[in-house]
């Protein structure tokens, strides 16, 4: 698996007290063995990932592969039906595509980062276990593409523009999703329109060259491609935020003050389940009525059912006996994660103010900000031949956008190129709501499967993962928003999100 890589003006690594590997090119952080063990060793029947093989039983109720949000949801929730639950982790950190890292004596996310009160399983985890929500301060400056060239705007100007172009985006949201965590209540409608690319939507709308251009930085970053992410996606996610401009744009104004990492070991304390990290799985074998997994290093564990929480991406790596149902195959083949999307955190010396910039589909980064003064500045690209292991491409990168900028170090984490995610941000390519998405919900024997991708309301935000997991374990699913007492109970600060631009809060 590639790895994140740090980039400075002279020292290709990242400092020694940051790794605990010296000096050597980092590989993954052991974030949760060396700051979450002590947790995980004093909750009752947890068994740690570095506990010895004749130490742990072989043999469980329930097999959940996969700790995201998704597995760690689904293990709490059959812990509370009193089920002997494995929950078995391919890498040395719980989170799967949620990674809450330090980086430059900062903490970051390097995968996941925001969260909003339109987002009700989240917000309704968060509120349980009394997570601290912080909210992002806004920006003093918008910079966007014009025909002649990057300029820049004051917020709430620019985004009315935006309103102004993206509302007629999706005229017919909610005809086409009139209950939003219900994707086919009126399937009549979506079914022909789940045809339609990004690109196409974009063409047939035939917007002016001038106006066009500030609208691909959204199409290309959600779709991989505008040509390749499908409508209906982006549609839904209009219904979702409640059919209107300002909540689109504005979804995931906070983020919990101590990292998504304080959530998910929230959960997990809660949950209790066996924990094995540094398991990857190799296959999964049904057989006279019980599931054996077998793991890359040999070891087996069986039970009468496994939960599948992994990206839809990663079950075409693991073997599976019977063989996965054909449309299992087909969506891990064609991919649902947004595929080449790199996270970036930039430590610059200019610009040094708050500001957000978008660059039209084609840049290396499609779009960048600091959202808060003194922090690192985060950027994202979905450009397939974008080097982030190249300082040289990184700094190109920025300037292009910035031809002022001076970036001092920066750190990135390539999604696409991580075996156990082979993308990440799940996005649907045309046909695949209509064609596949019911079926690949549906279990295969006795595994079922679980995730972020395939929730049928947030699909592809930290919020679809909770939605998953909840409903692969039997316990109820919000569709609709939480009673205002309960989602203004966490003291969340007041935002104007009409100067808000988000950046991506999966």
């Amino acid at each position: 698996m590639r790895t994140p890589t740090d980039r400075g003006p002279i020292s290709t690594t990242v400092n020694a007290a940051e790794t605990g590997r010296g000096t050597t090119r980092p590989t993954r952080r052991t974030l949760l063995k060396v700051a979450g063990a002590a947790t995980l060793a004093s909750a009752a029947s947890v068994s740690v990932a570095h506990a010895t093989p004749s130490a742990i039983r072989r043999d469980f109720d329930v097999i959940i592969v996969g700790a995201g949000l998704a597995g760690v949801t689904a293990a709490r929730e059959l812990r509370k039906k009193g089920k002997r639950v494995l929950l078995l982790e391919a890498r040395d950190r719980i989170g799967g595509r949620t990674w809450t890292d330090t980086w430059r004596g900062s903490q970051i996310e390097r995968g996941g980062t925001w969260v909003d009160q339109l987002q009700p399983h989240i917000w309704r985890e968060l509120v349980r276990y009394r997570i601290p929500i912080v909210a992002d301060s806004g920006v003093e400056r918008a910079i966007l593409p014009t025909l002649t060239g990057f300029q820049e705007y004051d917020p709430v100007e620019a985004y009315t523009r935006q309103n102004e172009l993206f509302t007629p985006f999706f005229d017919g949201s909610r005809d086409h999703f009139p209950r939003p965590y219900e994707p086919f209540a009126r399937e009549d409608l979506v079914k022909p329109l789940d045809r339609f690319s990004l690109r196409d939507r974009l063409d047939q709308l035939d917007y002016a060259p001038e106006d066009e251009i500030r609208l691909t930085s959204t199409t290309s970053l959600y779709g991989g491609s505008s040509t390749r992410g499908a409508f209906t996606h982006l549609s839904q996610w209009w219904a979702l935020s409640g059919w209107n401009f300002d909540g689109f744009h504005g979804v995931n104004t906070y983020r919990p003050k101590d990292g998504t990492i304080a959530l998910l070991k929230a959960i997990l304390k809660d949950a209790a389940p066996t924990l094995r990290l540094n398991s990857p799985v190799k296959s999964v074998v049904q057989s006279n009525g019980r599931v054996q997994v077998t793991t890359r290093s040999g070891e087996q564990f069986s039970a009468p059912e496994v939960i599948m929480a992994v990206p839809v991406n990663v079950w075409r790596t693991i073997q599976f006996s019977p063989p996965l149902p054909k449309a299992h195959k087909a969506a891990s083949t064609a991919g649902i994660g947004v595929p080449h999307e790199k996270k970036l955190w930039l430590e610059l010396r200019r610009p040094a103010d708050t500001f957000v910039a978008e660059a039209p589909e084609g840049y290396p980064i499609c779009i960048m900000g600091r959202l808060n003064e003194g922090d690192h500045a985060v950027a994202f690209s979905v450009k397939d031949t974008f080097d982030v292991n190249q300082r040289r491409q990184v700094d190109n990168a920025v300037r292009q956008i910035i031809p002022d900028a001076q970036l001092l170090n920066y750190t990135a984490t390539d999604w696409h190129a991580d075996e156990f995610a082979l993308g990440v941000g799940a996005f649907r390519q045309p046909f695949q709501l209509t064609r596949l998405h019911r079926q690949i919900q549906q279990p295969h024997g006795k595994v079922k499967f679980a995730g972020a991708d395939i929730a049928d309301g947030w699909s592809g935000y930290m919020d679809g993962a909770i939605e998953s997991g909840l409903r692969i374990a039997g316990s109820p699913t919000l569709t609709g928003p939480l009673p205002a007492a309960v989602r203004n109970s966490l003291g969340a600060p007041p935002v104007d999100r009409r100067a808000y631009r988000p950046l991506r809060g999966l």
